[in-house]
């Protein structure tokens, strides 16, 4: 089963990285794919969240971060040592078309897969008409990791998994938090005009 499964992986990894080909893309993807590119939007979204939606922004913004720390910190300390497979720019760098430089030595699970599905599932939460384009955008960037030579498909797979399962644990905790909250009677914990209820 395990060897069907990586076999599948490497298909589509050569699917994905050489059939694909294309100039376009070999000039997209590594911009896509690049931790500024849509880390200065992502920190200038989160300002403007606090500071114009009030209270949402606030709670969106504190959860946004402490999901993120905690998907990059585990995805990356634990998680990759723990199963220690490593990335095609390692396993295979003869024959792989590496497009931004290699990486670490091992790829499961991809971070940027995990924390870009992590984004999405929180602010998605906090704003769902963005739902769509957040989960688009993060699909966008796992196939970078894919295209530009650093990740096996399976990598990109896992990391939005862990990242999905992390933003709705720690969802999870804010939500009981909330309900609790509320029957004490604290209102910090509710952002929308009505008022809670029960109170």
């Amino acid at each position: 089963m395990l060897s069907t499964l990586n076999s599948w992986d490497h298909y589509l990894f050569q699917f994905m990285n050489h059939t694909l080909a294309n100039p376009f893309f070999d000039g997209l993807m590594p911009l896509v794919t690049h931790p500024l590119t849509l880390g200065i939007p992502l920190l200038l979204l989160c300002v403007y969240l606090a500071l114009t939606d009030h209270k949402r922004g606030w709670i969106a913004v504190t959860l946004l971060i402490l999901t993120v720390a905690v998907t990059d910190w585990t995805a990356a300390h634990w998680i990759k040592p723990w199963v220690g497979r490593l990335r095609p720019s390692h396993e295979m760098s003869e024959t792989v078309r590496l497009l931004v430089r290699r990486g670490g030595k091992f790829g499961f699970v991809s971070n940027h897969a995990a924390n870009s599905m992590a984004i999405a599932t929180i602010l998605g939460y906090f704003y769902s008409s963005w739902r769509r384009w957040l989960i688009g955008l993060a699909l966008l960037v796992g196939f970078s990791r894919v295209y530009v030579g650093v990740h096996f498909p399976g990598d990109v797979i896992g990391g939005f998994l862990y990242g999905y399962a992390v933003a709705w644990s720690i969802l999870t905790l804010w939500v009981l938090l909330k309900m609790r909250e509320l029957k004490r009677g604290k209102t910090w914990v509710w952002y929308l005009e009505e008022p809670p209820p029960g109170i």
